[in-house]
């Protein structure tokens, strides 16, 4: 893979993320499986996303687990926060699982991206 393509992969894979988020949460929750209503509940969190990678920290190394922490924090908060907004009620229930739903998103892309690069470096240097 061409580095300069890992950017823009992360950050398709970021907003790819969010968007399962929000549709497994539509259908836990039995809502219309409407594409505007996907969006709907998608778009706080989008722009969440969107502004963790207006950040350097995650435009220097964007597959890191830092970059995806840096990602996490700004996409939960900002997403909560204008969800709150939008909505004038956060149920605390509802900010765990979302916490809880997009670091298992947002991280675990990133953990599994680094054990296949761990791994593929472990069997170059074994052949080298």
């Amino acid at each position: 893979m061409h580095p300069r393509r890992i950017p823009a992969l992360a950050f398709a894979a970021d907003l790819v993320a969010v968007v399962v988020f929000a549709a497994v949460g539509r259908v836990s929750h039995a809502e219309a499986d409407s594409l505007t209503g996907l969006l709907g509940t998608a778009l706080p969190f989008l722009v969440g996303a969107l502004a963790a990678w207006a950040t350097p920290w995650v435009r220097a190394a964007p597959v890191s687990l830092r970059a995806g922490a840096v990602v996490l924090t700004v996409t939960a908060a900002l997403g909560l926060l204008l969800r709150w907004g939008f909505l004038g009620r956060l149920p605390l229930a509802f900010a765990l699982v979302t916490v809880i739903a997009l670091a298992v998103l947002l991280l675990g892309w990133r953990g599994l991206s680094a054990a296949v690069s761990r791994g593929r470096s472990a069997r170059a240097t074994s052949r080298g």
